[in-house]
């Protein structure tokens, strides 16, 4: 039996009920293959088109090769100022590269770990992916292995990596979705990593090249992620903005045109932004109410969240409820953590989410003589109860 419902009236909508209503139109109009934009914070999506469809990632494919650089430097295996002896097959005048993005990096010359990491993400230098990926993995073959028990660890369930750089391969693939997710691991996972995303250009061995996301020089919210391309894959942009405490990531895949993908996801997110919002609704540990506890040191327990719960709402008016039920009888022993109810989050009526009610505290069990009484009124309350 269920008992002790608390209804708690919230107040984090409330700055969105002092405005008049703003209908949500439908998503506008994007000319790609494929498309997406997620929240990132809860990792809902917002726009999406095909994406779930397999398709070639081009120079997105050093998305993943930067994280597993990022990886390496926060585990500590690895310096950015580490030295990097740069082999032939790295070598910039590889037939392999010809016609590609590249670093510029010559055999048998040395260049810091720091260095690729600048010439994979600002330059993308595909140069620089085989250099870094011999000098973690010891081969490129070794490192693509690594790739893809990444992409197994990370839930990219539709990706598969044939090399590091992203240059034609038939069974090279990717979806939006998996890269939306990726594109989210690597600002979840690596921060500081994450910062040279925004950097909007680098020189090596006297060459400046500029950062292909030309967003970040247009839009002060974008600070990252990356381009792509090549004739089989057509233009691809996966970017991320921050606007007002909100976060958003957008894929376009399979644009015609570096202006096409540019103004697509500018379309993307600013449709986001202007007609999403992103809010806390439930705080960690945060109580929703208490409850009676029988057989324990203490007589009540509290109840919320042990973790904070953001949900993505339109920006509407709105009037929201969270309902905690408590489970009843509780009886110690009860560990922090432990579920003693149910939590309901409304927005105007209708069920937002679910949530299993936790203890905020743990609740040890009272001595012998204690327990034996509230043992005796538990059966009398349960007795006369209606």
């Amino acid at each position: 039996m269920k008992t002790h419902v608390l209804v708690v009236l919230f107040a984090l909508l409330c700055h969105a009920s002092a405005r008049a209503v703003t209908l949500v139109p439908a998503p506008p109009g994007i000319n790609a293959d494929a498309y997406l934009l997620m929240d990132f914070v809860t990792g809902e999506v917002l726009v999406e088109h095909n994406i779930d469809t397999r398709l070639p990632p081009a120079s997105l494919t050093k998305l993943m090769t930067s994280y597993i650089l990022a990886e390496e430097v926060d585990a500590g295996r690895l310096s950015l100022d580490d030295e990097v002896t740069v082999s032939r097959n790295a070598w910039s005048q590889n037939p392999q590269f010809r016609g590609s993005s590249l670093m510029w990096i010559e055999p048998g010359k040395k260049v810091t770990v720091g260095e690729l990491e600048q010439g994979i993400v600002i330059s993308s230098g595909n140069d620089a992916t085989v250099a870094i990926a011999e000098h973690i993995a010891g081969s490129e073959e070794a490192f693509v292995a690594l790739m893809n028990s990444y992409a197994e660890e990370l839930g990219l369930t539709a990706t598969h990596f044939e090399n590091t750089h992203g240059l034609p391969n038939s069974d090279h693939l990717t979806t939006a979705r998996d890269l939306g997710a990726l594109a989210s691991a690597t600002i979840r996972d690596h921060p500081d990593r994450y910062r040279v995303y925004r950097q909007q250009s680098y020189t090596y061995n006297d060459i400046t090249q500029h950062n292909r996301n030309h967003l970040l020089r247009e839009d002060p919210s974008v600070d990252g992620l990356k381009t792509g391309y090549t004739s089989v894959a057509g233009y691809g942009l996966v970017a991320s903005a921050e606007r007002e405490g909100m976060r958003l990531i957008s894929v376009v895949l399979g644009s015609n045109s570096t202006r096409s993908r540019k103004a697509e996801t500018r379309s993307l997110l600013n449709y986001g932004f202007r007609f999403y919002e992103n809010l806390e609704v439930l705080t960690a540990s945060a109580s929703l109410g208490s409850a009676r506890v029988w057989k324990g040191e203490t007589e009540t327990v509290d109840g919320g969240l042990l973790e904070t719960v953001n949900v993505v709402v339109p920006r509407t008016q709105a009037t929201s409820e969270v309902v905690a039920t408590f489970d009843d009888p509780l009886q110690a022993p009860i560990a922090k953590g432990d579920v003693v109810g149910q939590l309901q989050v409304f927005l105007d009526g209708e069920l937002l989410l679910e949530r299993p009610l936790q203890a905020l505290q743990t609740v040890e069990p009272a001595g012998f003589f204690k327990r034996l009484w509230d043992g005796f009124m538990l059966w009398l309350s349960q007795i006369f109860s209606p």
